[in-house]
Protein backbone atom coordinates (compact mmCIF):
# COMPACT_ATOMS: atom_id res chain seq x y z
CA UNK A 1 0.00 0.00 0.00
CA UNK A 2 1.59 3.24 -1.06
CA UNK A 3 1.13 5.57 1.77
CA UNK A 4 1.73 9.84 2.12
CA UNK A 5 1.95 11.65 5.27
CA UNK A 6 1.79 15.18 6.77
CA UNK A 7 4.00 17.02 9.19
CA UNK A 8 1.50 19.77 9.69
CA UNK A 9 2.95 23.75 10.27
CA UNK A 10 1.47 27.27 10.63
CA UNK A 11 3.93 28.09 7.60
CA UNK A 12 4.90 25.41 6.18
CA UNK A 13 3.99 21.60 5.26
CA UNK A 14 6.13 18.85 5.27
CA UNK A 15 5.13 16.06 2.98
CA UNK A 16 6.51 12.37 2.51
CA UNK A 17 5.68 8.96 0.94
CA UNK A 18 6.41 5.35 0.72
CA UNK A 19 8.42 3.89 -2.04
CA UNK A 20 6.22 1.57 -4.53
CA UNK A 21 6.98 -1.49 -1.68
CA UNK A 22 5.25 0.55 0.40
CA UNK A 23 7.98 0.13 3.30
CA UNK A 24 10.45 3.12 3.07
CA UNK A 25 9.15 6.48 3.76
CA UNK A 26 10.83 9.26 1.84
CA UNK A 27 11.10 13.23 2.73
CA UNK A 28 9.39 14.43 -0.53
CA UNK A 29 8.75 18.37 -0.78
CA UNK A 30 7.72 21.09 1.87
CA UNK A 31 4.81 22.87 0.53
CA UNK A 32 3.83 26.48 2.06
CA UNK A 33 0.90 26.86 4.06
CA UNK A 34 -1.22 28.38 1.87
CA UNK A 35 -4.98 28.65 0.50
CA UNK A 36 -3.54 26.18 -2.36
CA UNK A 37 -2.62 24.01 0.25
CA UNK A 38 -5.67 21.36 -0.10
CA UNK A 39 -5.07 21.58 -4.04
CA UNK A 40 -1.54 20.98 -3.89
CA UNK A 41 -1.98 17.59 -1.97
CA UNK A 42 -4.28 15.95 -3.55
CA UNK A 43 -2.62 16.66 -7.02
CA UNK A 44 0.29 14.85 -5.21
CA UNK A 45 -1.79 12.08 -4.47
CA UNK A 46 -3.58 11.44 -7.42
CA UNK A 47 0.22 11.29 -9.12
CA UNK A 48 1.53 9.06 -6.94
CA UNK A 49 -0.88 6.76 -6.18
CA UNK A 50 -1.37 7.66 -2.56
CA UNK A 51 -4.42 5.02 -0.58
CA UNK A 52 -4.21 6.66 3.20
CA UNK A 53 -3.10 9.88 4.20
CA UNK A 54 -0.94 9.72 7.80
CA UNK A 55 -1.12 13.13 9.01
CA UNK A 56 0.94 13.88 12.22
CA UNK A 57 -1.49 13.84 15.09
CA UNK A 58 0.52 16.97 17.39
CA UNK A 59 0.91 16.39 21.12
CA UNK A 60 2.23 17.86 24.04
CA UNK A 61 4.38 15.65 26.55
CA UNK A 62 1.29 14.95 28.67
CA UNK A 63 -0.22 13.25 25.94
CA UNK A 64 -2.98 16.82 25.42
CA UNK A 65 -3.40 18.46 21.63
CA UNK A 66 -1.47 21.16 21.09
CA UNK A 67 -3.09 24.17 19.53
CA UNK A 68 -2.59 23.49 16.12
CA UNK A 69 -4.40 20.24 16.42
CA UNK A 70 -7.66 22.57 15.49
CA UNK A 71 -5.97 23.33 11.96
CA UNK A 72 -5.23 19.49 11.32
CA UNK A 73 -8.36 18.38 12.22
CA UNK A 74 -9.74 20.72 9.93
CA UNK A 75 -7.70 19.31 7.14
CA UNK A 76 -8.31 15.91 7.78
CA UNK A 77 -12.16 17.02 7.17
CA UNK A 78 -11.16 18.61 3.98
CA UNK A 79 -9.90 15.66 2.62
CA UNK A 80 -12.17 13.27 3.89
CA UNK A 81 -15.01 15.15 1.95
CA UNK A 82 -13.23 14.87 -0.98
CA UNK A 83 -12.73 11.01 -0.61
CA UNK A 84 -9.28 10.44 0.63
CA UNK A 85 -8.63 8.05 3.63
CA UNK A 86 -6.59 9.57 6.40
CA UNK A 87 -5.47 8.50 9.65
CA UNK A 88 -3.76 10.84 12.66
CA UNK A 89 -0.73 9.04 13.96
CA UNK A 90 0.84 10.36 17.28
CA UNK A 91 3.96 12.96 16.79
CA UNK A 92 5.82 14.52 19.38
CA UNK A 93 8.80 17.04 18.32
CA UNK A 94 9.48 15.22 14.50
CA UNK A 95 10.38 18.69 13.32
CA UNK A 96 13.13 19.08 16.40
CA UNK A 97 14.47 15.51 15.73
CA UNK A 98 14.52 16.11 11.58
CA UNK A 99 16.64 18.73 12.76
CA UNK A 100 18.99 17.03 14.43
CA UNK A 101 19.36 14.49 12.04
CA UNK A 102 20.57 17.01 9.32
CA UNK A 103 20.52 20.33 10.30
CA UNK A 104 17.41 22.94 9.08
CA UNK A 105 17.13 22.59 5.88
CA UNK A 106 14.41 23.24 3.28
CA UNK A 107 13.36 19.73 3.58
CA UNK A 108 13.09 19.72 7.44
CA UNK A 109 9.19 19.69 7.30
CA UNK A 110 9.67 16.90 4.90
CA UNK A 111 11.71 15.01 6.81
CA UNK A 112 9.77 15.37 10.02
CA UNK A 113 6.89 13.86 7.59
CA UNK A 114 8.95 10.91 6.67
CA UNK A 115 9.79 9.99 10.68
CA UNK A 116 5.85 10.63 11.44
CA UNK A 117 5.49 8.00 8.07
CA UNK A 118 8.22 5.73 9.24
CA UNK A 119 6.37 5.43 13.06
CA UNK A 120 3.14 4.49 11.48
CA UNK A 121 4.83 1.75 9.57
CA UNK A 122 6.20 0.23 12.09
CA UNK A 123 3.07 0.54 14.41
CA UNK A 124 0.78 -0.82 11.57
CA UNK A 125 0.10 -4.45 10.14
CA UNK A 126 -0.42 -2.97 6.67
CA UNK A 127 0.65 -6.46 5.08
Amino acid sequence: MKLMAIDYGEKRVGVASTDASGEFALPRMTLPNDSELLENLVRFKKEEGIERVVIGESKNYKGEANPIMDSVLKLKADLESLGVEVVLHPEILTTMEARQIQGQTDMTDASAAALILKSYIDSSDLK
